[in-house]
């Protein structure tokens, strides 16, 4: 018989490490895998990591990165450039068994079955998760010593202890081995293109490599059969690609067998985001400039309809997200998505999604299409209709919402205006020329090269305003009145003085007359003072930013423009007063 044993390292041995406190005295004393993780670092002569509490946005200039940061206990990250590759590397610090691994959970799943009564299983995650820790404590209790059916010797000591928990609940509840990467709200999408590493997009320091890999196409195409059942749709010879979603909400594609994809099954998870960045945010990562945010507060509050176009990944649903906040608290809006994506944060608000069932998304099955719920929309008397994504024949009846007063908010796949409008005039959706102006503006958005951080970063090209078709020239007319140069990083606002938005649309609406146009304008420059304000006083997660708005809503753009500004001067002369008391 073999016993299972694990030493304890004491954590005041890491108390030389960057970032070292009392919280992280703490999370090596409870987490012993973790302690080990690091102490190897240190016994092989590796540099240290720097441990951090919280990644923030602003490390993304740190050229060479080697961090180790939470995503909930007992899983930790460590991110650091390979010496070989010199490229990123992602490395999970988990609570996983390594010596007779498949033996012991073989041994535990034997003495599960034998204990688990009949029950039904709850629905909810947490409650089975709840079921499942107190198994494993009746079970496995911390000191005991269990026997295994297959003559091992368990000693339960806390490390032991942690392991099975957390093995048994990425097996049974999480989703097995890629569930750091779930848990960690910095990563953005999750690639396995095959045989090999696990790649995977950080919102921080982009495309990185990670630790975790598959050598053999059947340790692939084993993994990917029972991924395809945890999300309810089993993969196949015959029925080789699923599109499903997670219990989060994140959507995953997957292609099974080598005949078809010949480096072996893939698949693809784009990670839904439980808490959107805020259009503040959007301005501090300098995706877009204050002006450019004021002028859309100022089109999105008068009902005129914006889409937002770019390529994939370039963050158009991300910047939609954000702007959905500008529209008035008091309007009903209702959105339309294959996947639920876009966060709304107004009270009333309807959030429809695409049923489909079986094979195929027909009627006669049960399915109900986006094209069906963008009709039924407009019978539910909207302030606003919101669309994740417009590919097909529901770009017609969207264009038809907007000629009759509904204006429509949506994200399309188009790298420019002229493609945008060579779409949308082409099959399968086929819009008449002459319909175009029902759009009023057009962003382009893009995923650029920074070379400051030589990272790629998401940026709003241009703002171009819709002005229509003319038949006898045969031509589309557009004016950009925002664009990005890349040379600086900055935005230009070219439609100071000359928006025909602004002068023939929204001044007309606030009754502003045609001689005192320069009011429209000022109006424009104060609600962008009051966007840097809510950045100066640190106003950045997303439903703070929305209780702004909504105050500023209550109060008068100009009453909230000098509270702001008073709020700002006062935090100004507190941060002097504490200087002048330091020094």
């Amino acid at each position: 018989m073999r016993k299972v044993t694990v030493e304890r390292i004491d954590p005041s041995r890491f108390a030389s490490l960057k970032g070292f406190d009392d919280g992280w005295r703490e999370r090596f004393a409870r987490n012993p895998h973790l302690a080990k993780y690091v102490a190897g670092l240190l016994e092989r002569s590796l540099p240290p990591p720097e441990l951090v509490e919280k990644l923030s946005r602003d490390m993304a200039a740190i050229k060479k990165p080697n961090l180790l940061y939470p995503v909930g206990d007992p899983v930790y990250i460590h991110l650091y450039v390979d010496p070989e590759t010199k490229g990123l590397r992602y490395h999970p610090v988990e609570p996983r068994l390594k010596k007779d691994r498949e033996r012991i959970l073989a041994d535990v799943e034997k003495i599960l079955a034998a204990n688990i009564d009949e029950m039904d299983v709850p629905e909810d995650s947490s409650a089975r998760e709840q079921v499942l820790y107190k198994l494993i404590d009746k079970l496995f209790p911390l000191n005991s010593l269990i026997k295994t059916p297959s003559g091992l010797e368990l000693k339960i000591d806390r490390e032991l202890y942690s392991c099975l928990k957390y093995e048994l609940y990425c097996e049974k509840i999480g989703v097995s081995l890629l569930e750091p990467m779930i848990r960690d709200p910095f990563i953005e999408d999750i690639h396995c293109s095959g045989v090999g590493p696990i790649f995977l997009h950080h919102k921080i320091f982009g495309h990185m490599e990670s630790s975790i890999s598959f050598q053999t196409f059947e340790e692939l195409d084993g993994f990917v059969m029972k991924l395809s059942e945890y999300v309810g749709k089993p993969v196949s010879h015959r029925s080789p690609i699923v599109d499903a979603k997670l219990p989060d909400g994140s959507r995953i594609n997957i292609v099974f067998g080598e005949d078809i994809s010949q480096r072996g099954s893939n698949f693809t998870i784009r990670k839904f985001a439980t808490k959107p960045l805020s259009i503040i945010e959007l301005i501090k990562f300098g995706t877009l400039s204050s002006v450019l945010a004021a002028y859309l507060w100022l089109l999105l509050e008068e009902r005129m309809s914006i889409w937002i176009c770019g390529e994939t990944a370039s963050g158009k649903t991300t910047t939609l997200s954000a702007i959905t906040a500008f529209i008035p608290p008091s309007a009903k809006i209702v959105s339309i998505e294959e996947v639920p994506e876009v966060h709304v944060p107004h009270e009333n608000w309807i959030r429809e999604v695409v049923r489909e069932t079986g094979n195929a998304a027909s009627e006669e099955a049960g399915a109900v299409s986006m094209f069906q719920l963008l009709k039924a929309a407009l019978r539910q008397r909207p302030t606003y209709i919101i669309v994740g994504e417009i590919r097909g024949q529901e770009g017609a009846i969207a264009f038809q919402a907007m000629q009759t007063g509904h204006p429509v908010l949506a994200t399309f796949h188009a790298a420019s205006v002229n493609r945008l409008v060579q779409r949308l005039t082409g099959s399968p959706i086929n819009i008449p020329k002459t319909y175009i102006d029902n759009l009023n503006a057009v962003l382009i958005q893009s995923a650029v090269h920074n070379p400051k951080s030589g990272r790629y970063e998401r940026r709003v090209l241009s703002v171009n305003e819709i002005l229509g078709y003319e038949p006898a020239e045969q031509q589309f007319n557009f004016v950009e009145v925002v664009s990005w140069e890349p040379s600086t990083d900055t935005f230009e606002f070219r439609g100071m003085g000359s928006s025909y938005l602004l002068e023939n649309k929204i001044a007309i609406m606030k009754g502003i007359s045609k001689y005192e146009l320069r009011k429209i304008y000022e109006e424009l420059e104060t609600r962008a003072k009051i966007l840097e304000y809510m950045l100066k006083l640190g106003i950045l997660d997303y439903y703070d930013v929305w209780k702004t708005l909504v105050w500023v809503y209550n109060v008068g753009v100009n009453h909230a423009f000098e509270k702001l500004r008073q709020n700002y001067r006062a935090k100004v002369e507190s941060s002097k007063e504490a200087v002048a008391v330091k020094a």
